[in-house]
């Protein structure tokens, strides 16, 4: 069954290189050879809601998406434009291969060459040696710290592109752009991996859909299809990454993860009925490791194994309250009810990550501060010691309460942002064109520029149309299970 996607794919006149021809040229510049139409792809960041550093240890997680989105615009080049383009100004990266001098023999060796639909749990050392020379000149001008991010993320679209592609691809730019702050344990770097996915994926034309009629289990299909190319990247960045992110980034909604034996993949259990829920996110401006505050943990349990063992028991007990909430056959997201429920748990579960040591002043601040204006229930999410802190707003939360706690986050240096728990996992804006309300067909073409150059997340939002919240653009579609 074909889509909107495809059907707009398929009116482009494909010519069998990758290549179509545009039924709207633009009339600013000379068209010298058939373009595909500039297309988005987005996808969200996650919060752990509840169950962090428990999971280690073998016990269950909850993770849901957020609204704060990362956003990949490709463009097209002319067959003349024999090269590939990333830029991601948020990071200050920008490099551009000559495609025809990439490793093409040694990825499309028949013993390397992977398929759109394989499963990959590992990367290849040869052929992450043989990128090693393209790398290379990645940003020689930036700090070494800076480097090493450049470099990640280069690694990341370079892996996929040659797994995915081959040599006759069309020329093209992915100009990225994310509203996630990076480095605060959100998921950012697995949102930009599903926004490469899902991209390239497309290009080459192996996925169907987003439409709203499609079959769920077709839908599903293709989330699964950019889950696990998505997968791969974050191998690249993070070389032995849990894969909880890029499925949150993916599927959308929730997930139930756990892993009790790392020899084998985890059980990760989608929760389709996870609740969108108005969510105050507040980065502390704190530097943290998550290795550190990992290990933290591991050494108390080997002080104090019992007590240790009591408390992640105990953090296991409300993930499992909250799922069997969220899952039971009665639940019903508009009874408030279920936010004070889901709210307390949140309270409990922080208190139980203070007694694994892995809060900070910074954090606790935050919640002093929430509770003091009464309007929600606050946990720190992620690895903790810094990093960011969650609060689920009281439906009936005073909109002065809310103005002057956030006069007060920022009068301290938070940084604050206003999002949902819960909403669409990736999407899809194909073309990406600014329309009239109400028109279907025709519109303007997304300025690359603009895009490029729009300011923070405000910027990105007003341009593309998927903040939290707020009025989505048109266009925009997502498969959803």
């Amino acid at each position: 069954m074909n889509g909107p996607l495809e059907n707009k794919m398929a009116a482009s006149n494909l010519n069998g290189k990758g290549e179509t021809r545009s039924s709207k040229p633009k009339m600013d510049r000379k068209i010298s050879s058939p373009m595909n139409p500039t297309f988005m792809t987005s996808a969200p960041g996650k919060v752990i809601v509840y169950g962090e550093h428990a999971v280690v240890h073998g016990k269950a997680a909850m993770a849901a998406a957020i609204s704060l989105r990362s956003y990949l615009l490709v463009t097209t080049l002319s067959k003349s434009q024999r090269t590939i383009s990333l830029r991601f100004p948020d990071i200050g990266l920008s490099h551009t291969w000559d495609i025809d001098a990439l490793p093409w023999s040694t990825f499309s060796h028949p013993s390397k060459k992977k398929m759109y639909y394989d499963l990959v749990t590992t990367l290849d050392p040869d052929l992450v040696r043989a990128m090693q020379p393209h790398l290379s000149d990645v940003s020689p001008k930036a700090t070494s710290e800076h480097r090493k991010i450049h470099q990640a993320a280069a690694s990341a679209f370079l892996y996929l592109f040659l797994s995915l592609g081959n040599q006759k691809f069309p020329g093209s730019i992915y100009a990225l752009r994310s509203t996630l702050p990076i480095g605060a344990g959100l998921g950012s770097s697995a949102s930009i991996s599903v926004c490469l996915s899902s991209a390239l994926l497309l290009q080459i034309r192996t996925l169907a859909g987003p439409h709203p009629d499609q079959p769920s289990v077709e839908a599903e299909l293709q989330v699964e299809r950019i889950n696990r190319w998505a997968f791969v990247a974050e191998m690249c960045i993070h070389g032995n990454p849990s894969g909880v992110d890029n499925t949150v980034s993916s599927g959308g909604k929730a997930v139930l993860f756990k892993r009790e034996d790392y020899t084998r993949a985890p059980v990760v259990t989608p929760m389709r009925n996870f609740p969108e829920l108005p969510l105050l996110l507040v980065n502390t401006k704190q530097a943290r490791s998550t290795a550190t505050e990992v290990a933290k943990v591991g050494a108390l349990k080997e002080s104090l194994p019992a007590i240790t063992e009591v408390i992640l028991n105990a953090i296991d007990a409300v993930t499992e309250s909250a799922y069997k909430l969220v899952t039971s056959p009665t639940f019903n997201e508009k009874d408030p009810h279920t936010s004070e429920t889901l709210g307390k748990l949140m309270d409990v579960n922080h208190g139980q990550l203070v007694s694994l040591g892995v809060s900070h002043p910074r954090l606790e601040r935050i919640r002093e501060l929430v509770d003091l204006f009464g309007v929600g229930w606050t946990k720190l999410t992620g690895a903790g010691g810094g990093g960011s802190a969650i609060t689920l707003l009281r439906p009936d939360a005073s909109p002065k309460a809310l103005g002057e706690l956030q006069e007060k986050l920022d009068a301290e240096n938070f940084e604050r942002f206003e999002t949902t728990l819960g909403g669409d996992g990736v999407g899809v804006l194909w073309p990406a064109l600014f329309r009239d309300e109400g028109e279907e067909e025709g519109g303007v073409e997304i300025d690359q520029q603009l895009f490029l150059e729009a300011e923070g997340q405000a910027g990105v939002e007003r341009l593309v149309g998927l903040g939290g919240g707020r009025e989505k653009r048109e266009g925009w579609k997502f498969w959803r299970v």
